[in-house]
């Protein structure tokens, strides 16, 4: 009888990615949703205890490198009765509920399409926070992956020509009509959208391969690099330098642009004097076909604006770059 004690106490969880690739999905609505939000569906009771509070504190966690805190995802919570009809068009949510085994699973266009959810179901509310602190990574990472392929769907939908981008560094980027071109040579290309109030900007440019070494000493190598550029090409005022803010460490990630490694960089630059500062998002992808690092930054300058969203359609920019 041991075993069958065993098997029955044990825990099972399961980790799975389902595309529903086999089924017709042709009949599905369309999805819904503004960038980053999310939908929760959780009883009120789960969402007002220990297990509501778990998820807060893994899904609307700051955003790394912004200069006021603002949540990973804005989330709206509604109980299961409600979740019907129209509330399951929305693109991205999370379902947690307490039910007769412990499982996690991600499913793709359940109810809509494009849509991605994420399934937690456990047996009481402590194992709900086990499943939840233990697959978070997981399922933020699939939320955010669905939401950069969102953005770039409705990127495409209206194309800067960027031939001479093309022509000038072998790159290629899906750029809304909206930027322009505000400086573009061999050297280095600045593409910006101007705001109500500020703008996003997208630079690129190259370095050789040797300033860049390990990564004990990227971080620092990346931001002389980036200081470097910023003072020499782009115009400020009286003669002050657009730089790294010294008080804010940045955060380093390593990732893969189009296939190649790539060093990812995210922290505040600054004007010094001049009250201007602003997040940035930095790419340094290692091209060893070329001999060199290729340099993706996006910043933004907004005033009293929230930023998430901003710095979001940079990198759903930057990661479209496709390198000859």
């Amino acid at each position: 009888m041991k075993p069958f004690y065993l098997a029955i106490l044990s825990v099972i969880l399961l980790f799975s990615c389902e595309d529903n690739g086999k089924r017709d999905t042709s009949f599905l609505p369309e999805s819904l949703g503004t960038t980053n939000s999310l939908q929760v569906i959780i009883t009120n009771d789960l969402w007002n205890g220990a297990v509501g509070e778990t998820i807060r504190d893994y899904f609307a966690a700051p955003v790394d490198g912004l200069p006021q805190e603002e949540p990973l995802f804005s989330m709206n919570q509604m109980p299961p009765s409600t979740y019907t009809d129209f509330a399951r068009k929305y693109r991205t949510f999370l379902h947690v509920t307490l039910g007769n085994e412990d499982n996690v699973s991600i499913k793709k266009n359940s109810y809509a399409k494009p849509q991605i959810g994420a399934f937690i179901t456990a047996r009481s509310k402590e194992s709900l926070i086990k499943l939840i602190s233990e697959n978070h990574k997981e399922i933020i990472s699939a939320f955010k992956a669905s939401e950069i392929q969102e953005n770039q769907k409705r990127i495409k939908i209206s194309l800067k020509n960027l031939d001479s981008l093309e022509m000038e560094f072998g790159l290629s980027l899906k750029v809304p009509s909206a930027y322009r071109i505000a400086h573009g040579n061999s050297d280095f290309y600045w593409i910006r959208k101007d705001l109500k109030s500020g703008s996003t900007n997208i630079l690129v440019y190259e370095v050789p391969l040797s300033l860049i070494t390990n990564d004990s000493t990227a971080v620092g190598e990346i931001i002389k690099i980036r200081d470097s550029i910023g003072g020499s090409y782009l115009p400020v005022e009286d003669d002050d330098r657009f730089i790294t803010e010294a008080a804010y460490a940045p955060y380093l990630f390593t990732t893969e642009i189009d296939g190649k490694f790539a060093y990812e960089t995210k922290g505040i630059w600054e004007v010094k004097d001049q009250y201007m500062a602003g997040p940035f998002l930095n790419y340094a992808v290692k091209d060893t076909a070329n001999d060199r690092y290729l340099i993706l930054e996006g910043f933004t300058y907004a005033p009293s604006v929230a930023k998430r969203d901003l710095q979001f359609e940079l990198e759903s920019i930057l990661k479209s770059a496709k390198i000859k």
